[in-house]
C-alpha cells in the first residue's frame, strides 16, 4: 500500500487490544491521550485528538503538546453518556516551518526577502478563513512581506507571536496522517462511585419463622440509607425450584419446610420474569424499588442465567440445555461443588439466537417494568463472552444508564476480559489480600496497568458465598479495617449484612470458605434494630465518602513509604487535586503500633499541611517528611483530610 504522507503515528494511547475494546469513563472525567507522532527529516509538524459523541456530528479538536523524544499529549473532557471515537491527526506544518526556518535566518543576520515573499503565500492561503479583524491584520502582513520599503517591519512580523497563532489556529493540513479510531464509553458517576448492601428479603420479616416479604424489605430502607447506602442488592427473587431442592447447609436433600436457594430459579410458580409468590407481587417489587428510590437508593437485582430442574424453560425451550445420553439434563458443577438444583444454560444449542433473545428480553423486563437499572450478574464467567457484548451493548442502546456489576472470582484474564465486554464493574481478589504487600501489589495492579482504563473494582471484604479465612475469627478490628480499607481503597464497596456489621463469622467446617446455617439455603430471623460500633464506624465512613471526591475514585494513589510492615498508608486525590485525602490502617488486629510515615512530597511539597482526621474530629500540623502515627486496635485507623 502506498502513501504518500510523511508522518508517523504510534503508540496511541489510551487504547485496549489494538482498538477493539472501548475504554472506560463516567461524565465530567478527563482522557488523557498520548501518541508517538514524527516525521523524516527536521520539518515543523503538528498534531490533534479529534473526537466526538455519538450524538455529535461536527468532531472537537485539540491541539496536542510536544513531549520528549517525540512524544505528545493532551487531554479532552467527556461531558455527556454514551461512545465517544477519538484519533490522533498529525501533518507537516509547512506554514510553522517557514515561521521557524526564517527566524532562524533573520536571527542570523541573513537576508531574507525572498522568504517574506514565500511566506505572504502561506498568509493568503488563510485569509479566507480568518475572520473581519484577522483577516484586516493579515492584509497589512501581505503588504509588509511583498513591500521593499516595510522590510523591516515585515521582519519583525515574520516572527511575531500573533502570526504563530494565526498559523496554529488555521492549519494547512497537506498530506495529514491519522490514527485509527477509538473508542470511549461513557457512563454515569454510579459506575465510578457506588456503596452497596446485600441482603436476603426473605430474611426480612421481623416475625420467628415467618418468610420476609417484599413489604418487610421497605421497612429495613430507612436503615440502609441511614447507614450511608445507595445501592441495595437482592440475590434472585424469582420462584425456586422444588425438584432437587437444596435443603440447609447445602444438604443435598431438602427437609419439608426448607426454602432452597434462591439461585435455583424457576418453579410451577413461573421463572425469570416472576417473582417469589411468597416474596409478594411483581406490583410489589415496583413498590420497593420506588420507596428505594426516594431514599436515595437503587435496588440491584441479581441477573442469573441458570434454571431448577422444573423451571418452565426445561418443557417449553428443551434444546435450550444439555441432555445425556440417559435422558437427564446436566446439573451444574464447580468440581468438588455440586448443584443438583440448577440446570446451567447450553449456549452452544441451536436455537442459540432465539436463547439469547429470550435473556435480554428477561433484563429488558425487570429495566422497563420495574425500573431496575443496576444488576449483580452472577457468575458471567460460566457463559460466552461475546454473549455478554452482545446483550450489554443491546440494553445500553436503549437505557444507557444500566449497570452491570460482574460476581466473577476467577482467572484474571478472564475477569478482565468481562470488563471489556462491557460490565461497568467487577467483583475482585480484595476479598483476600490481608498483608501490605498484597494490597499494595493489587491495588497498584487495577490502577497504574492498562486494567485502570476499563476494570472498574468493586471491593466486598465477605459475600453470602464467601466468609474468608480473615473474618472467620470474628476480631473487631479485623472487621473495621476491612471496610475501610475496601471503602477508601474503592470507590465502590460492598457487604453482605447483617452478617458482616454483626460479625457472624462461623464456617460450615475447618477450612472452609463458607458460613455456617447459611442464608443461602434458609431464612434468618434478625434484630435489625442492633448498633455497635462497626454499624457507627461504617455509617461515618460512607458519609465522608459521599463528601471527600478524592475517594469517589480508584485510580489517584500514591502508597507511602512507612517505618513498620502493620502500617499501610496511601494518599488519594481528584482529577483536579482540589480534594486530597491520606490514610493510614494498623493491620495489626491485637496490638498498638507507633511509627513514623513520609507523606508524598512529589505532589504535596515540602510546605506545612493540616491533616484532619475525618473520624475523630483531631487536627494536626504537619511540617516534615516524617511523621509520627500511633493506631490502637480498638480504632484502627486515620482518614486525614489535607489542607495546605
Amino acid at each position: 500500500m502506498q502513501y504518500q504522507t510523511r508522518i508517523i503515528i504510534e503508540n496511541v494511547s489510551p487504547q485496549l487490544d489494538g482498538g477493539a475494546f472501548a475504554i472506560k469513563r463516567i461524565v465530567g472525567q478527563k482522557v488523557r491521550v498520548t501518541a508517538s507522532v514524527f516525521s523524516d527529516g527536521h520539518d515543523v509538524i503538528q498534531c490533534s485528538v479529534k473526537f466526538k459523541h455519538q450524538s455529535d456530528k461536527k468532531w472537537q479538536e485539540v491541539r496536542m503538546i510536544p513531549m520528549d523524544n517525540d512524544e505528545w499529549q493532551c487531554e479532552f473532557k467527556v461531558e455527556k453518556q454514551g461512545t465517544y471515537t477519538y484519533f490522533v491527526e498529525g501533518w507537516v506544518d509547512y506554514a510553522l516551518n517557514w515561521q521557524h526556518g526564517t527566524e532562524r535566518k533573520i536571527f542570523d543576520s541573513q537576508h531574507v526577502k525572498s522568504e517574506l515573499l514565500e511566506g505572504a503565500e502561506y498568509v493568503k492561503e488563510v485569509i479566507t478563513l480568518a475572520t473581519k479583524e484577522e483577516k484586516k491584520y493579515l492584509d497589512n502582513v501581505v503588504t509588509l512581506f511583498t513591500t521593499d520599503s516595510e522590510y523591516e517591519n515585515g521582519v519583525s512580523e515574520a516572527i511575531s507571536h500573533d502570526l504563530t497563532q494565526i498559523f496554529k489556529k488555521y492549519p494547512t493540513r497537506f498530506l495529514a496522517n491519522q490514527s485509527q479510531e477509538l473508542q470511549v464509553y461513557v457512563d454515569r458517576e454510579k459506575a465510578l462511585f457506588s456503596t452497596w448492601y446485600e441482603f436476603f428479603p426473605r430474611s426480612a420479616s421481623q416475625e420467628e419463622g415467618k418468610h420476609g416479604t417484599f413489604k418487610d424489605c421497605e421497612t429495613l430502607l430507612p436503615r440502609v440509607a441511614a447507614m450511608g447506602f445507595d445501592t441495595l442488592y437482592f440475590p434472585p427473587i424469582h420462584p425456586i425450584g422444588e425438584v432437587n431442592r437444596k435443603g440447609k447447609n447445602n444438604a443435598t436433600n431438602a427437609a419439608p419446610g426448607d426454602v432452597g436457594s434462591p439461585w435455583g430459579i424457576g418453579s410451577q410458580y413461573g421463572g425469570h420474569k416472576a417473582t417469589h409468590p411468597e416474596l409478594g407481587t411483581i406490583e410489589d417489587f415496583k413498590s420497593l424499588v420506588k420507596t428505594a428510590k426516594d431514599l436515595g437508593i437503587e435496588v440491584a437485582m441479581d441477573y442469573a442465567l441458570q434454571a431448577a430442574p422444573d423451571h418452565p424453560y426445561v418443557k417449553e425451550f428443551p434444546q435450550w440445555f444439555k441432555w445425556r445420553p440417559d435422558g437427564t439434563v446436566q446439573y451444574a458443577e464447580n468440581p468438588p461443588k455440586k448443584y443438583q438444583d440448577i440446570l446451567p444454560i447450553y449456549f452452544e444449542s441451536s436455537d442459540w439466537k432465539n436463547l439469547w433473545k429470550e435473556l435480554l428480553d428477561v433484563a429488558l423486563f425487570w429495566v422497563e417494568e420495574c425500573g431496575i437499572r443496576v444488576f449483580r450478574v452472577d457468575n458471567p464467567h460460566t457463559k460466552p463472552f461475546y454473549f455478554w457484548g452482545w446483550l450489554i451493548a443491546e440494553i445500553k442502546k436503549k437505557h444507557p444508564d444500566v449497570l452491570f456489576l460482574a460476581e466473577a472470582f476467577t482467572r484474571p484474564k478472564i475477569m478482565n476480559e468481562l470488563a471489556k465486554q462491557g460490565f461497568s464493574q467487577s467483583y475482585t481478589y480484595f476479598t483476600w489480600r490481608n498483608s501490605k504487600s498484597e494490597l499494595t501489589e493489587y491495588v497498584t495492579e487495577l490502577t497504574q496497568s492498562d486494567q485502570k482504563e476499563f476494570y472498574r473494582p468493586n471491593f466486598w471484604p465477605n459475600t453470602p458465598d464467601i466468609n474468608p479465612f480473615a473474618l472467620q475469627s470474628g476480631n473487631e478490628s479485623v472487621h473495621l479495617q476491612k471496610y475501610f480499607l475496601a471503602a477508601t481503597l474503592s470507590s465502590s464497596v460492598g457487604i453482605y449484612g447483617p452478617v458482616f456489621e454483626y460479625r457472624v463469622c462461623e464456617p460450615m467446617a475447618p477450612g472452609k470458605e463458607e458460613y455456617l446455617n447459611s442464608e443461602k439455603y434458609e431464612f434468618v430471623k434478625w434484630d435489625w434494630s442492633v448498633q455497635n460500633k462497626l454499624t457507627t464506624l461504617i455509617t461515618r465512613i460512607n458519609f465522608i465518602r459521599k463528601e471527600q471526591s478524592s475517594l469517589q475514585q480508584t485510580n489517584n494513589i500514591v502508597f507511602c513509604d512507612t517505618h513498620n510492615d502493620q502500617i499501610l498508608a496511601y494518599y488519594k486525590f481528584d482529577d483536579d487535586k482540589q480534594n486530597e485525602t491520606l490514610m493510614v490502617v494498623n493491620l495489626d488486629p491485637f496490638n498498638t503500633i507507633q511509627t513514623s510515615i513520609r507523606i508524598p512530597v512529589e505532589q504535596l511539597g515540602t510546605q506545612q499541611i493540616q491533616v484532619t482526621d475525618l473520624i475523630t474530629g483531631n487536627s494536626y500540623y504537619w511540617n516534615q517528611e516524617w511523621n509520627f502515627i500511633e493506631l490502637s486496635p480498638e480504632l484502627p485507623f486515620h482518614l486525614f483530610k489535607i489542607q495546605r
